[in-house]
């Protein structure tokens, strides 16, 4: 019953790994950010009162707690499971190939091959699905929500409207399943994963190196020609601003972004980005956890409306 409240309320999301805000997710991305502030002789500023207690953040960590209680009893009930992918994934697979002979590889390749095809495919899913979230007029009005957060803090990362949820937790499950249900179907019983505390050992290194900063004060840049390939902090905060909302959609890897001409690096660009938010004339002004969960209903009634 307590972990049950626990769940619900958001508090479990630092005690598991599979989460972003798990304990040393969130340390390993203080300390990144001690010795970023260390080199560049800076950082007091991220620390500001005006940042962690703004009216944007304070509405950040009150929506977290309904959000994490939505998702619990409203949302991850109903939406597809990973499992029932992966079996519909295997069985038409066999229904459209039959049953065929197990292919033998060394362990460690099949377990390879399987730990980065989970991870790349579901970046790529990511990639698009957060661009679709953009390009569509629909489903921008409930991607707005999290597009209007006027300051960037870790708990940002979940100030996403319910429908917006409701369509990443599909994303997951059948990302996750279509590559497993491939991979049972050729290899079988010989599938494993390379893990480190139950998560994909890749996911859990993005992860440890900082994934918490894209959504914070921390302007952390890469080299330039390192952007190409890995998503930065500052790239992502990047793109919570005006300016920038239309580039860098990819989660951890940067070359969807590269392939698709919706990259933007760091190079040339101001070195403190301190307007996030959206554009004025589209701006539902979203100040409360009414406006949040309603407003986007409105807009696309109106839209509706003056056709």
């Amino acid at each position: 019953m307590v972990t049950d409240i626990a769940q619900w309320l958001g508090a479990e999301s630092f005690i598991n790994p599979t989460k972003r805000l798990y304990w040393l997710f969130l340390l390993s991305s203080f300390l990144i950010a001690l010795i970023f502030a260390y080199y560049k002789k800076t950082g007091q500023e991220w620390l500001s009162k005006e940042i962690w207690w703004h009216r944007s953040a304070r509405l950040d960590y009150q929506y977290y707690v309904l959000i994490s209680l939505i998702k619990s009893l409203l949302i991850y009930p109903f939406v597809i499971s990973v499992t029932e992918t992966t079996h519909i994934t295997l069985q038409l697979l066999i229904s459209l190939f039959d049953y065929q002979e197990t292919l033998y590889l060394t362990h460690w390749i099949i377990v390879t091959l399987y730990t980065a095809s989970l991870f790349l495919f579901s970046d790529f899913t990511r990639y698009w699905l957060h661009r679709l979230l953009h390009k569509s007029e629909l489903l921008w009005a409930f991607h707005q929500v999290h597009h209007s957060a006027e300051v960037l803090t870790p708990i940002t990362f979940y100030r996403v409207h319910p429908v917006e949820s409701v369509l990443f937790g599909f994303r997951y499950a059948l990302s996750t399943g279509f590559v497993t249900g491939i991979f049972l179907y050729l290899f079988g019983a010989q599938l494993s994963l390379f893990d480190i505390l139950g998560v994909n050992a890749l996911h859990f290194i993005a992860l440890f190196i900082g994934s918490n900063l894209r959504h914070s004060p921390v302007p952390l840049a890469y080299y330039h020609w390192l952007e190409h390939w890995f998503i930065s902090p500052k790239q992502h905060q990047q793109h919570h601003t005006p300016a920038y909302s239309n580039k860098n959609f990819g989660g951890v890897l940067a070359i969807w972004d590269t392939l698709f001409n919706t990259l933007q690096t760091n190079s040339n660009l101001p070195s403190n980005i301190k307007v996030y938010g959206l554009k004025a004339e589209e701006s539902l002004r979203l100040h409360s956890i009414k406006d949040l969960l309603f407003k986007p209903f409105i807009s696309i009634i109106r839209q509706r409306k003056s056709f």
